[in-house]
């Protein structure tokens, strides 16, 4: 049934919003029990290729919704947590990812949208007595919706995912660190920094003030070590 709904999806016989036939249809077609075709549903909505809802109306059914950032996100999260993949890794490849895609949208010019929201959330997080895990919520929106702004939509997807997957350690690593009002007001004025480079079109001081950010705070955070 997998390979059913892989070859209807790369033929454009099945679109994002489309229904899949109801099991019994489905086990007909395919000559399997309607157990199978269940187990094969369960195995879609967890790698986020469809949404299944029960009853009538507008949302019963199996739908196609494309929603790759969930299913990634669970995967490194879990590989993160068994140390297969390093949170140092984690960060480099979040730098990678996001020293580009702010490159990019400086010298394009691109994403104004995403900027604009970017821009919101700056506002958001400038609350002085903003719990911590409140800030660090409006924190990742903002590098996912500064990565949107080069309009790569793999990059966002991956971005999402690798947020989701240190996000865990950015919280419980705050009350180690000595200061945190100190450390939220650094980080303010490095999102601003990033926001202006973007917004100037200069591409190498936008990827440079990302970069020093995402370093510093996982330096300081112990998320990786000081390379002073």
């Amino acid at each position: 049934m997998l390979r059913r709904i892989e070859d209807d999806l790369a033929r454009g016989d099945l679109r994002i919003g489309g229904r899949l036939p109801p099991e019994r249809t489905l086990a007909e077609q395919l000559g399997v029990s309607r157990a199978s075709v269940r187990e094969a549903i369960r195995v879609l909505e967890a790698m986020g290729v469809v949404r299944s809802g029960v009853g009538s109306g507008p949302d019963a059914g199996t739908v196609v919704v494309g929603d790759p950032a969930a299913p990634l996100s669970a995967a490194l999260r879990l590989h993160v947590g068994t140390r297969a993949l390093p949170v140092r890794d984690l960060v480099e490849a979040r730098v990678l990812l996001e020293s580009w895609a702010v490159a990019t949208a400086a010298s394009t010019g691109s994403g104004q949208v995403e900027l604009a929201r970017a821009e919101e959330l700056l506002v958001a997080m400038e609350e002085e007595e903003l719990a911590p895990e409140r800030f660090h919520a409006l924190d990742a929106e903002f590098h996912v919706t500064l990565a949107a702004a080069a309009g790569n939509v793999l990059v966002s997807t991956v971005m999402v995912a690798l947020r989701d997957a240190v996000r865990g350690y950015v919280v419980a690593a705050v009350p180690t660190l000595p200061d945190w009002s100190t450390t939220a007001h650094r980080l303010r004025a490095e999102h601003r920094e990033v926001v202006r480079a973007v917004r100037a079109g200069d591409p190498a001081r936008a990827a440079d003030a990302v970069r020093a950010h995402i370093e510093g705070f996982s330096a300081e955070a112990r998320l990786v070590a000081s390379s002073g």
